[in-house]
């Protein structure tokens, strides 16, 4: 296998490297940016996530660094936990619980969540970008830490800021931004089609390109020129020492914080979940069709996470968007991964003056389309076809993210995905059929499902209240592998009341059939263990 010579496929895997680091350098800014960190920390992130995450994951094609989704919680939580030291203490301790989860071997925890609402948290993440991401696009970069949720801290919210950038329009870094977009959406959909030049040279990176050709063209202009206020801000490190000071440590002093353990928690469950969704898209995605373990997986993310956190990075996530753009390269192990991350570190190193001539539109440009990507229209029509049991939850889920904030949107859509799931539940626990009316009795027939748990005892207690007097109840649980034991007392209650009404029950099982049983609980006791 690869991995016994990890440079075996490096004819493949340096190319798709160097499409990797051009996708990843602006997207790590511009995700620092969008989080409201230090611009440094996102560079550190992906350093990591490439070097240190692309080495230990099991994964052969997937690439992590500083995530998209994870944005809204970062912008948040530096606010509420009293600065960026106390949030990478966060870092640490969710890449920790992380770690626990692969222990634990919770890589199947992504099965368990609602697809509707991690579609939903995705799509309401991307709206949102959009939305905060628009002022900047038109130079106005006055609220650089606004907060992911609607309401800000300064009695704004996410329109007004808008409209207050639309009257505040900078000239030359809207020009910027709008050749941006013109780049992306034609490199894209255009010119990666036409010739594999456009496909090793990636937009992201033109279109930064193209940010600082203009800002040193224009440089002094005072129409049409950048200042200063409207660029990337990387610390220019003059020795070892400086580089050295550029990187932020957490402050330990605040783990009694309760707060810094709820955020700890939310970042070590969204960013696995993410990670875990990621991992499925990408081995779908993989010629080869290689399957990565989950566990190992989020080993792999939480000592990434702990030590991003440790030395001032964001936290990590495996991304789509890059692991997509290795697969589409011809990257064939995880030295592409490897390579992006080194690629990253030494453009950190030799060229932080270049990265300063970078205009934060040109980033807001890029993160438009990352945003659009993440909530594309036709996935709402596609949600909708699959019926309201997977729209309602996506929806409530979108809109709460969007006219709240994160953790209150997923929480409704959690909440409303549960209820459906309660719903789903009530009405597969049994089958009833009314069959006839014999000897002046009721037949009815009741199936129950194979697996029923306390979650349908709403349903079976309502159906036996319900049958009238004088009823002849055959209950069917041959294909019952599972039967709760709240259900069980259901029924030993049921059979004093059978008897005041005149209800005969024929219990029919894999062992045979009992007439009016005289203890339900002893019956199942009875029962060999099948689940």
């Amino acid at each position: 296998m690869n991995s016994s010579n990890p440079f075996k496929n490096l004819k493949a895997d340096l190319p798709a490297s160097i499409v990797v680091f051009f996708v990843a350098l602006p997207l790590c800014l511009g995700i620092a940016l969008a989080s409201g960190a230090p611009l440094f920390s996102g560079l550190i992130a992906g350093i990591i996530g490439g070097v240190i995450v692309g080495a230990l994951s099991g994964s052969q094609i997937g690439v992590s660094g500083p995530a998209a989704g994870l944005a809204a919680i970062v912008l948040t939580a530096i606010g509420t936990l009293g600065g960026f030291e106390n949030f990478l203490l966060a870092v640490v301790l969710g890449g920790a619980i992380q770690v626990l989860f692969g222990v634990l071997k919770a890589g199947i925890i992504g099965y368990y969540f609602p697809s509707s609402v991690i579609k939903g948290m995705l799509t309401g993440i991307g709206i949102i970008i959009i939305l905060k991401q628009i002022p900047h696009f038109f130079g106005y970069d006055v609220n650089l830490e606004e907060g992911f949720a609607f309401f800000d801290v300064d009695g704004e919210n996410t329109f007004s800021e808008i409209i207050n950038s639309i009257n505040n329009i900078s000239i030359g870094a809207t020009l910027v931004a709008v050749m941006g977009i013109v780049i992306l959406i034609l490199w894209e959909n255009v010119l990666t089609k036409k010739a594999k030049i456009f496909r090793l040279i990636q937009g992201p990176l033109v279109a930064v390109v193209v940010g600082i050709v203009y800002f040193v063209i224009t440089k002094g202009n005072e129409k049409f020129g950048i200042s200063s206020t409207h660029l990337v801000s990387v610390p220019v490190p003059d020795d070892i020492s400086s580089f050295i000071n550029q990187f932020s440590f957490p402050n330990f002093g605040a783990i009694t914080n309760p707060e810094i353990w709820i955020v700890a928690f939310t970042i070590a469950l969204v960013a696995s979940l993410e990670t875990l969704l990621c991992v499925e898209a990408t081995d779908k995605l993989d010629p080869l069709k290689r399957v990565t373990p989950t566990n190992r997986e989020l080993l792999a993310q939480g000592t990434g996470n702990i030590l991003s956190g440790l030395v001032g990075g964001l936290p990590i996530t495996q991304v789509i968007v890059r692991s997509s753009a290795n697969i589409q390269s011809g990257g064939k192990t995880k030295m592409s991964a490897i390579i992006h991350g080194l690629l990253l570190l030494i453009s950190v190193i030799l060229i932080p003056k270049l990265l300063n001539m970078i205009p934060l539109s040109v980033l807001a440009s890029i993160l438009l389309v990352v945003g659009y990507k993440l909530a594309k229209p036709m996935l709402f029509k596609q949600m909708y076809e699959l019926g309201w049991k997977q729209f309602i939850p996506f929806v409530v889920t979108v809109l709460g993210i969007v006219f709240t904030d994160l953790l209150v949107g997923i929480g409704l859509g959690l909440g409303v995905g549960i209820i459906v799931v309660l719903i789903k539940s009530f009405q597969n626990s049994h089958f009833l059929h009314i069959e006839d009316k014999s000897n002046g009795k009721h037949k009815i027939k009741m199936t129950l499902a194979e697996e029923v748990t306390f979650f349908n005892k709403g349903a079976i207690l309502k159906e036996l209240d319900s049958l009238p007097r004088d009823t002849y109840l055959e209950l069917d649980v041959r294909e019952t592998r599972y039967l709760d034991n709240d259900i069980i007392e259901i029924l030993e209650d049921f059979s004093v009341k059978a008897k005041n009404r005149n209800i005969d029950v024929k219990l029919i099982s894999e062992r045979g059939i009992v007439e009016n049983p005289s203890s339900y609980i002893q019956f199942f006791k009875l029962r060999p263990k099948t689940a």
